[in-house]
């Protein structure tokens, strides 16, 4: 399993076991992650699955896809180190993966 941990506007941490080849969006809907809506189940057709990635994860997660970065022009707040959260695919080198949820989503 891969370890995501998710981190809330408030700064409330929660560290959830991953499977490979899941989203990191998905895992947060089944963890019941706060901060998540995915109003569009993953299909990069909204932008209410919004993150923040670390940092020191933004080389290994990789840069959005043209589709992902027309959606984030909709997303609250967005940062150079936004993503959506159901583009990045959870993968082995990923392990230990920090994540950020906005204040609000779109």
């Amino acid at each position: 399993m891969v370890k995501i941990t998710y981190i809330d506007s408030e700064g409330a941490a929660r560290t959830i076991d991953a499977e490979a080849g899941s989203t990191v969006m998905e895992t947060a809907i089944k963890n019941d992650v706060p901060g998540i809506e995915a109003e569009c189940g993953g299909a990069c057709a909204c932008a209410t699955c919004h993150v923040y990635v670390d940092e020191a994860w933004r080389a290994k997660v990789g840069e959005p896809s043209p589709m992902e970065e027309d959606m984030l022009d909709f997303g609250y707040d967005v940062k150079p180190n936004s993503r959506l959260s159901c583009q990045i695919k959870v993968r082995e080198e990923l392990d230990g993966l920090i994540v950020r949820t906005p204040e609000r989503q779109a």
